[in-house]
């Protein structure tokens, strides 16, 4: 009996730009992957492969984002720096939240070409803010500043040893992955977060007590792919820690990516013309930075 084939994902790339003060790779932008996100998606049997940014002073050849949204049966949009305020609408609160306007552009870029053919988009931490601006939605630039009574949810010390706990919404998807489980507790590395939900899309699970959305996903429709994110690194969980198991949320993905490569759906207007408002606001800003 011929093997089954193995689910092909991408994996967005991390971004160290160029350097003239590096000692390696002196004066090169640098795209990467974090090495346990990569392992979490072969841990199910998928074969991982990094998309790169296809633009830069370096591009050659033709090869674009809608060639790999097509050979690729789904993406998962990576952790990393902060995403830039311009991308929202608003103005940098702080130099050091500036975050990556070139990593925003090639994001939102790789959302685009994912969702326009109605391949399965799954994001991590960054991922999820990200997908959230793409579709219409705005972040707190730094919780701790603009959210009264927020927890605290990024320690550089500790890193993904800072844990908090989160209420997961009834009646919602994940709600469903995780029955009987209302509650659970997660790893928190991040200093921004939602704060308009954008449209079509359902808050799944929220921080406690402080009420910052902790996942999100799409809401189904006939027309509409599967998208879906967590502000938690579900590929932190350590196996025998207390805190949520990801098997459920990683196999969910994975089914979806199955389903949409046996059956492409037949996609309908949708929110993309609000990710496509959002690419346009940035590089307006951008041009308006330069």
């Amino acid at each position: 009996m011929p093997a089954v084939p193995r689910l092909k994902i991408g994996l967005s790339a991390c971004f160290q730009h160029a350097d003239p003060t590096r000692p390696l790779f002196t004066g090169k932008t640098l795209q990467y992957v974090e090495q346990s996100i990569a392992h979490w998606l072969m841990s199910a049997g998928a074969m991982v492969v990094m998309v790169p940014c296809p633009t830069g002073p370096t591009a050659r050849g033709d090869v674009t984002l809608d060639h790999y949204a097509e050979w690729l049966d789904g993406i998962v949009m990576h952790g990393g720096a902060d995403v830039w305020p311009g991308s929202y609408g608003e103005e940098p609160l702080r130099e050091e939240w500036l975050g990556d306007r070139v990593r925003d552009l090639y994001d939102l870029a790789v959302v685009k070409a994912f969702a326009q053919v109605g391949k399965p988009i799954f994001g991590v931490c960054r991922g999820l803010q990200l997908i959230n601006v793409a579709f219409g939605g705005a972040l707190y630039q730094d919780l701790q500043t603009q959210h009264p009574g927020a927890l605290q949810h990024r320690n550089a010390t500790t890193y993904d040893q800072h844990f908090h706990d989160i209420h997961i919404v009834p009646g919602t998807h994940l709600a469903q992955l995780y029955p009987g489980k209302p509650r659970a507790r997660v790893n928190s590395i991040h200093h921004q977060g939602i704060k308009r939900v954008a449209p079509d899309f359902v808050v799944e699970a929220l921080s406690e007590p402080d009420g910052v959305p902790e996942a999100i996903r799409l809401q189904a429709a006939p027309g509409r792919g599967y998208i879906a994110a967590t502000q938690w690194h579900p590929e932190f969980h350590r196996i025998g820690s207390d805190t949520l198991d990801d098997t459920a949320i990683l196999n969910d993905f994975l089914a979806a990516c199955s389903a949409a490569k046996a059956h492409p759906p037949v996609l309908g207007p949708g929110p993309l013309r609000i990710r496509d408002r959002a690419a346009h606001l940035l590089r307006k800003a951008l041009l308006r930075r330069r």
